[in-house]
């Protein structure tokens, strides 16, 4: 079995200081967005991420919200990531058992680099890495999975997503691959009804699930 990581809310929980990011970047355009606004956009990339908030305040996305969006995160990331030493020590856990896992991140690889560099997780630690940038359609599209596999050379139903969002799960069915949801963000009731082959509260138990 392969490992597929999503990144945000699985490895570093980020949401909030992706949240408070945005945001700011919002607050520039005269947009004051409540927190419970991005929700349906977790996981879609930064561009829908952002946009969707500001599209619903009537304002029209342009790309530049994006870059802005990424160079704020990249800026308040460092005093902001909460502290989640479980994701650090699974991924340990897997490279003493020799277990091939990549990353497959809606985020651009500005941000991948952030995340990971302030979370203690070197980038030659995964086999493969699929950024936002190698996926043309996000998800809830299976193209980032996808490409992860095809990377680390594995057939797709012999990789098991570790993820946190609806669209992410919708994500890795579509790809035929498994998939294991942890509560970050999304309450565990209302990832059940998304039907993942698992759920869990916290990274380590991911070492303990056994999936058919």
């Amino acid at each position: 079995m392969y490992y597929v990581f999503d990144m945000d809310g699985v490895l570093v929980r980020s949401a909030s200081v992706t949240i408070h990011a945005a945001q700011l970047i919002l607050e520039e355009y005269g947009i004051t967005a409540e927190p419970s606004e991005f929700a349906p956009f977790i996981g879609a990339g930064e561009a829908r991420f952002i946009g969707g908030v500001a599209e619903a305040h009537g304002l029209t996305y342009e790309p530049v919200m994006k870059e802005k969006l990424n160079n704020k995160y990249a800026e308040i990331v460092g005093d902001e990531l909460p502290p989640y030493p479980s994701g650090k020590k699974v991924l340990e856990k897997l490279r003493e058992q020799g277990v091939k896992f990549a990353l497959a991140s809606s985020a651009d690889m500005v941000k991948i680099k952030a995340n990971l560099g302030a979370a203690g997780i070197p980038l030659d630690w995964f086999s493969a890495i699929a950024s936002g940038e190698d996926a043309e359609r996000k998800k809830p599209a299976p193209d980032i999975f996808l490409a992860a596999a095809k990377r680390l050379g594995a057939d797709p139903k012999d990789c098991l997503v570790v993820e946190d969002a609806i669209n992410g799960i919708e994500a890795a069915r579509s790809a035929g691959m498994k998939v294991v949801t942890i509560t970050s963000y999304f309450d565990r009731e209302t990832l059940k009804k998304h039907q993942p082959d698992a759920v869990i509260d916290d990274l380590m138990e991911l070492l303990e699930v056994e999936i058919k």
